[in-house]
């Protein structure tokens, strides 16, 4: 057995073992609210406090910030259009996986036009053929069959995940070419996506500032987010007394590539 697969069966193994304690687990094992999803809110929400209040406000939002300002507009899109593209492939086969031939075709074709004509995807040209860019996870795959999105991960540094979420990000870093990249490159781009993206939610701030716990307005947007992606836009109505912020919320999301 390669390495590659003894780490994945490994790792595969340790997040089922924590899945399966945090779903077993008694009201008195829960997070402080009583939420089952979240049966480890006392390390989560100190996490997030660092996040929010100390990497985001002094490291990331500053660096967001002088990111936009110093560079030129249409640089930066070129350079996260390249960053995106080497997504493709991997939603190529994760739409397959889920049936979604039509989605993966134009996965397809988004990243053999964009990686040529479109100078490794720095232009995109496939979007003039109406290739919108639709990437899939493997988290998404797993919902799609109906694995649950287990416990819920506040994340240092990073943010708000899940057992599933990781698991299929685990799953999507060794499909080609992000398993061939080496450790720098990767890391300048997924710089690159963390400083565009967090641009993108500037507009979002005021709603989390508004709302009485943003440690639990995040967590629910997250799993929204997450449930909107699973079932492509269209999840089950479910009654929640903050679904018009909510909405408001994922409907920036949703622009957010």
């Amino acid at each position: 057995m390669s390495r590659t697969l003894i780490h994945l069966k490994s790792l595969c193994i340790a997040l089922t073992t924590i899945w399966l304690v945090g779903c077993s687990s008694t009201p008195s094992q829960e997070g402080a609210s009583g939420d089952p999803k979240d049966p480890l809110e006392t390390i989560n929400r100190p996490i997030w406090t660092f996040n929010w209040e100390y990497a985001d406000k002094y490291v990331l939002k500053p660096a967001s910030e002088a990111y936009v300002t110093n560079v030129n507009e249409d640089f930066r899109a070129g350079v996260y259009n390249m960053a995106l593209n080497l997504n493709e492939p991997s939603a190529v086969i994760n739409n397959l996986l889920q049936g979604k031939f039509s989605d993966a075709a134009k996965s397809t074709g988004r990243f053999l036009l964009n990686s040529t004509i479109g100078l490794l995807g720095f232009f995109d040209p496939a979007s003039d053929f109406g290739w919108g860019r639709k990437h899939e996870e493997f988290g998404e795959v797993l919902g799609s069959y109906g694995v649950g999105d287990g416990p819920y991960l506040m994340l240092p540094g990073m943010g708000p995940s899940s057992v599933r979420d990781e698991v299929g990000d685990f799953v999507d870093r060794y499909y080609w070419p992000m398993a061939v990249i080496d450790f720098w490159p990767n890391l300048v781009r997924i710089g690159i996506i963390a400083l565009e993206q967090r641009s993108q939610l500037k507009d979002q701030e005021q709603m989390l500032e508004n709302s009485a716990d943003t440690y639990e307005f995040v967590k629910n947007a997250y799993f929204q987010n997450m449930k909107f992606k699973v079932y492509d836009g269209n999840p089950p109505i479910e009654e929640s007394e903050d679904d018009e912020d909510f909405e408001a919320f994922m409907d920036e999301l949703d622009t957010i590539e």
